[in-house]
């Protein structure tokens, strides 16, 4: 067997390049954040119809996985054994994807297209069309697309590592389709998806701590100073590294447990005593005219009417969630083992769709409802201080909001820990080498606190002395190579959907044992 040891050409690249742009940003930002944009620009001009029809295509991907021979097929082999019981693999799932960016943006972005429809459209910014837009745009953004891009990198990787039994690389996923020839460009193609992947974190652990600190300032008064962003960074990755260093079934696990039951209480909490008429309402005719528009809005890149709302808005998304994609497959791929590409499929993508759905029809409701049948001025606050504010204005509205502010607090703390500690879990596993299907899957605490200080520092400088969106757009600069890897490795999917039976047999019955 394989001794586990670091892999260089995936580390240091990533690490380097990272360090790089935090000095280059930190001598000259106004020129850091000007070469960025520019590239950013030109990538979302020139490859939007791309991203468009790369996550719509992937949808339809998982539809015809799902309903054919493949689906029936046991992710590890006809004895392998579930890694996870069902209820904690679903709160995984669901607290290591788009968790995170539902909590804050679901009350936020949809007062943005409310009142700032594309200007192609028509609408006018504040009516009830806008409204409708507003809603069915959430739906495209959040539910079943974006998890989509997830989910089948995800499932090919799984295939590919426990069936195929090939190595815990995401070449891993084009080998069916190149042949054993793709491995020279291993690493290199591991270092592109870890760059995006770590620049992606810094970006989001940068974000989570503004959030905290702007709902910490409302008890404790004060500016968000690098003292008190450097306090909350740490005590976040001293948390996330914890919890992935003490494993899957204890960390991880436990954690996402946690985060998806008190996510549950919040939103029967909000749905039952919010505005739950209005909201119930409104989210069915959205829900109705998301399906009836769906393939114009998912194909929608505003070329005809030089309307730039696409790629500020769904390409930029379709950018970010192609980024964070390859890496993310690891993770999600690696804890899928012992059930049926069906069952993957429903735990992976139509289960948190779903709920996505009802938290959208919940939350979003309610900002446009107080919105536009009272004075609160959600879109203001919006404007004026900043996304995080507008969860904590609503819940101001609610009953019992002396209590709730500070769940919700917690609640956001702990979704950003568990989302950070699986893809700390999957950065580490993957710049490590000797990792395979029989053996035990983690890389060590020792990689997981490396990644883990190195993610913060990233985070707390740029976030302190630089400002975030330089991060933000070098995060999605990983998105186009990306998508053309998440592309190519679909090819892998059509060779298996010939032919089944080359991965029914994997080589060694994998052992894993069921959690509780």
């Amino acid at each position: 067997m394989q001794t586990k040891s670091l892999r260089p050409l995936v580390f240091w690249p990533t690490f380097l390049v990272l360090l790089a742009a935090v000095i280059a940003s930190y001598i000259n930002l106004e020129a850091f954040l000007a070469v960025t944009s520019a590239l950013n620009d030109a990538i979302l001009t020139n490859f939007s119809w791309l991203f468009s029809l790369g996550s719509l295509y992937l949808l339809v991907m998982a539809v015809i996985v799902y309903f054919s021979p493949l689906g029936q097929l046991r992710i590890g082999g006809p004895h392998a054994k579930p890694i996870l019981s069902p209820i904690r693999w679903f709160s995984i799932t669901l607290c290591t994807t788009l968790a995170v960016g539902v909590l804050f943006w679901t009350t936020a972005e949809p007062l943005y297209h409310f009142m700032g429809p594309p200007s192609s459209s028509g609408l006018e910014a504040g009516s009830s069309d806008a409204m409708l837009f507003s809603m069915s745009t959430m739906f495209l953004h959040w539910t079943f697309t974006p998890y989509a891009i997830y989910a089948v990198p995800a499932l090919i990787f799984a295939l590919a590592f426990y069936n195929l039994r090939l190595r815990f690389s995401i070449s891993s996923m084009l080998e069916p389709l190149f042949g054993s020839r793709i491995k020279r460009f291993s690493g290199l193609i591991d270092a592109i998806s870890l760059y995006a992947l770590v620049a992606g974190m810094a970006s989001s652990l940068g974000t989570g701590a503004l959030t905290l600190a702007g709902g910490v300032g409302q008890y404790l008064g004060g500016e968000s100073d690098p003292i008190r962003l450097g306090i909350i960074v740490a005590i976040i990755v001293t948390t996330f590294v914890l919890s992935a260093a003490s494993g899957l079934q204890k960390g991880i696990a436990r954690l996402s447990s946690l985060n998806a039951v008190l996510l549950l209480i919040l939103g029967v909490f909000a749905f039952v005593v919010g505005p739950t008429i209005f909201s119930l309402t409104l989210g069915v005719e959205s829900f109705g005219v998301f399906i009836d528009n769906f393939f114009t809005k998912s194909l929608f890149t505003g070329s005809a009417g030089e309307d730039q709302w696409p790629q500020w808005w769904s390409i930029f998304y379709w950018a970010v969630w192609f980024a964070w994609a390859p890496v993310a497959a690891l993770f999600l791929g690696k804890i899928s083992c012992g059930y049926t590409v069906r069952q993957f499929l429903r735990v992976n993508l139509i289960y948190p769709a779903l709920f996505a759905s009802t938290w959208i029809t919940i939350f979003s409701g309610a900002a446009l409802y107080y919105q536009a049948h009272t004075d609160v001025g959600l879109h203001a606050i919006l404007s004026e201080r900043g996304v995080e504010n507008v969860l904590y204005e609503l819940f101001r509205q609610l009953p019992l909001s002396e209590v709730l502010i500070p769940v919700l607090l917690f609640i956001a703390f702990i979704s950003y820990v568990t989302a950070a500690d699986s893809q700390t879990d999957a950065i580490g596993n993957l710049c490590t080498r000797g990792l395979t299907a029989d053996s035990d899957l983690n890389a060590g605490i020792t990689m997981k606190v490396v990644w883990g200080v190195i993610v913060g520092i990233v985070a707390w400088v740029m976030v302190s002395f630089v400002g975030i969106d330089g991060i933000k757009m070098l995060s999605n600069l990983g998105g186009l190579p990306a998508l053309l890897i998440v592309l190519m490795a679909t090819g892998s999917l059509w060779v298996w959907l010939r032919n089944p039976q080359q991965l029914s047999d994997p080589p060694t019955p994998t052992s894993n044992k069921r959690a509780s």
